[in-house]
């Protein structure tokens, strides 16, 4: 499937995304903030791409000018969602690439999938975090309208090997309804 917003075209991610991904999750800035460590070479997001990044609502974040993967965005669905394990709830999870910090993309694809969520898939409510000091992540859920639910103090973030504090927003489908009338 393939979602276009007025930037982006959000898609599936491909193998051949190897290194576009890589040239911008090598950065230390980018995943670490996120619970993940920065990528060591091609063949190490290639694997990610294939194991991780292959959710069947994991889109990879592309600029309609060139169409290269410069971040992914996904709702987690069924189970596979630390939040949730309700089949009418998911979690929304998102990142990109610090050279397009700031410039209103994340939001952009966000509010293209909270869409999806709550009119095409029928969720009930979207569920979202992000881990103390994550400013960044904080803003964009503020902007898309989440409302906080609560704060967890020792949040596991097994891919760093610790634990974080981490908070968690929420959003309903009559909250995204009352938004978008």
């Amino acid at each position: 499937m393939l979602i276009f917003t007025e930037r982006l075209i959000l898609r599936p991610w491909n193998e051949s995304d190897a290194e576009s991904l890589y040239k911008v999750v090598k950065d230390p800035e980018v995943g670490p903030i996120a619970g993940w460590n920065p990528h060591k070479n091609v063949a190490e997001s290639r694997d990610v791409i294939k194991n991780i990044l292959s959710g069947e609502e994991c889109y990879a974040v592309c600029l309609k000018s060139d169409g290269v993967a410069i971040g992914a965005v996904e709702l987690m669905l069924h189970g596979h969602a630390a939040r949730t394990h309700n089949d009418d709830e998911c979690e929304l999870g998102y990142w990109i690439g610090r050279e397009f910090w700031g410039r209103g993309l994340i939001p952009e694809a966000a509010k293209a999938l909270l869409h999806r969520a709550f009119h095409d898939l029928a969720m009930s409510t979207v569920w979202c975090g992000y881990f103390d000091g994550n400013t960044k992540s904080k803003r964009v859920q503020e902007k898309l309208g989440f409302v906080y639910h609560h704060t967890c103090e020792a949040d596991p973030v097994p891919l760093m090997n610790e634990v974080r504090v981490s908070h968690t927003n929420y959003m309903t489908q009559k909250m995204w309804q009352d938004m978008n009338m």
